[in-house]
């Protein structure tokens, strides 16, 4: 059975690497330095001098610039070349997001202070230096004297202490919650302080897409493009992950089939997501699943609504990006980056983080990730309730959030939104937590080799016709590692004779 992320193409992912360290040269370089100095003066009108080192994080370089006779620092945040795609693009969707957030919410954001683009440096953020001790992924992290390991919480962390620190987490989530939105899609400051979802969503999936895998731009969202539905952002999602399976030329698949069974998982949820029904699945409107049928006497929440009402969803809030002062108090939640107005489906789960670990970074089986997550998530949903009932603002749901997430758990809902957004784990979430939710038990002694077997007649006639000349090309692509850089209406074209559309 499938127990964690799929292969990204390690031959992309090489190149990337080597592009990706030359930027970084380059970022580092003195007269880089010099530039960001200047843009500094340029923007604040007072000369400041660069204080070492350069941060290097996931995505961006920071330069940390002091001012003549004045306090806070302030930071200037550029993305690095080669590990950013749609930089401009993502620059402006992250700085208008944090601030529509500060402006609407008590959520301690750092300050923009400036944000666009520049001739000399690129797309900018300049912000407010803010003081902070550490990250709440670094107060609760296992400790460990290797500053390169992934941090994982620490199972001794007094249990007393992890609620009241994600008790001021769940006060922002419950902030967050009561910020709605007309469409899916990225904010966009159009005038000084107004905003409007006129972006297409961004996501950490499309830049993986992007630089570790090297799938054409012109199969993902197109730029501007928003969406009026939860469903059409599903399907969306689902034509994603069989773009990912189809333009993936190295390491994609690892046998005839292995392609089968990712291609039927992936047409099987696009016709879901088409049809409504995953934006139903473990609520009370769900009629459709077997895990509904097997459970009619069970009450469930009401879905959202699938229009007009869309909450942000942020694909890199998690324990690392939230600040930490002296008295353990919340100082900054940071890097807004890969943040949208998505599904209320989204914002109704159980947070990722509680391990800090992803699920698929886990050392262990995606069986022990539960089982270590699970009392973690009863600490959480504690805590949850906690900021509920200190909360001067009425819900805007007609159950409580913290309701909502522990019947995401419960339900599977959990997997349907963690693997509807992560390409390469899509077929650890669909064949090992969703499919028998979906359509029922399968043989308990079915082999993974076998699962296609099971749901291939779910299948379209053409979709069934289709799937060996389908698995050909990918064997026969397995055979030459090579780099393809496609035509875009090429791609086009392609993926949508995979879709039968």
């Amino acid at each position: 059975m499938y127990d964690g992320p799929e292969e990204m193409d390690n031959l992309v992912w090489d190149k990337n690497d080597e592009d990706a360290e030359k930027s970084q040269d380059t970022m580092r370089l003195k007269t880089k330095c010099r530039l960001v100095e200047g843009l500094v003066f340029q923007k604040l009108g007072k000369p400041g001098i660069l204080v070492p080192p350069l941060i290097m994080g996931g995505f961006h370089v920071l330069y940390r610039i002091r001012l003549e006779q004045e306090s806070p620092d302030i930071m200037v945040r550029l993305p690095c070349p080669d590990l950013v795609p749609f930089m401009d693009e993502k620059v402006i969707q992250e700085a208008a997001t944090a601030a529509y957030v500060a402006k609407n919410t008590q959520i301690p954001v750092a300050k923009q202070l400036a944000y666009g683009q520049d001739d000399t440096v690129g797309s900018f953020i300049i912000l407010q230096y803010i003081q902070h001790k550490e990250s709440l992924s670094g107060r609760l992290t296992t400790p460990n004297e290797d500053l390169s390991v992934t941090h994982v919480l620490n199972p001794s962390f007094d249990e007393v202490t992890l609620h009241g620190l994600w008790t001021q987490v769940a006060r922002c989530y419950l902030q967050l919650s009561q910020l709605t939105f007309p469409r899916i899609g990225s904010l966009i400051e159009v005038d000084y302080g107004s905003f409007e979802v006129a972006g297409r969503p961004i996501t950490h999936n499309m830049c993986n897409m992007d630089r570790l895998a090297n799938i054409p731009h012109a199969v993902l969202p197109p730029e501007g493009r928003t969406y009026a539905t939860a469903d059409e952002w599903y399907v969306a999602l689902a034509e994603m992950h069989m773009a990912q399976l189809l333009f993936q030329h190295n390491d994609a698949v690892t046998s005839e089939d292995d392609c089968r069974n990712k291609y039927v998982a992936r047409l099987v949820f696009r016709r879901l997501a088409k049809q409504g029904r995953l934006s139903t699945f473990g609520f009370a409107e769900d009629d459709w699943s077997a895990r509904s049928l097997k459970n009619k006497s069970s009450t469930l929440a009401p879905a959202p609504s699938g229009s007009d009402s869309f909450r942000l969803w942020c694909d890199d809030f998690r324990a690392g990006n939230i600040l930490l002062d002296d008295f353990d108090e919340i100082s900054a939640v940071i890097d807004w980056e890969f943040t949208y107005a998505a599904p209320t489906q989204f914002a109704l789960d159980p947070p990722w983080w509680l391990l800090l670990s992803q699920a698929e970074e886990w050392p262990s089986s995606m069986d022990n990730w539960s089982q270590t997550y699970e009392p973690r998530l009863e600490t959480w949903l504690s805590a949850m309730k906690e900021a509920e009932e200190s909360m001067e603002q009425p819900s805007p749901f007609s159950v409580p959030l913290s309701t909502y997430m522990r019947e995401s758990w419960e339900t599977g809902r959990f997997w349907l939104s963690y693997g509807a957004r992560k390409s390469w784990f899509f077929d650890t979430a669909y064949w090992r937590y969703l499919d028998e939710r979906f359509f029922g038990d399968r043989e308990s002694d079915i082999s993974q080799d076998d699962l296609w077997r099971t749901r291939v007649h779910l299948l379209t006639d053409a979709e069934r016709d289709g799937m060996e000349a389908f698995v050909e090309r990918k064997m026969k692509e397995s055979r030459e590692r090579i780099i393809v850089d496609w035509d875009a209406q090429e791609a086009i074209q392609c993926l949508g004779e995979v879709l039968c559309s």
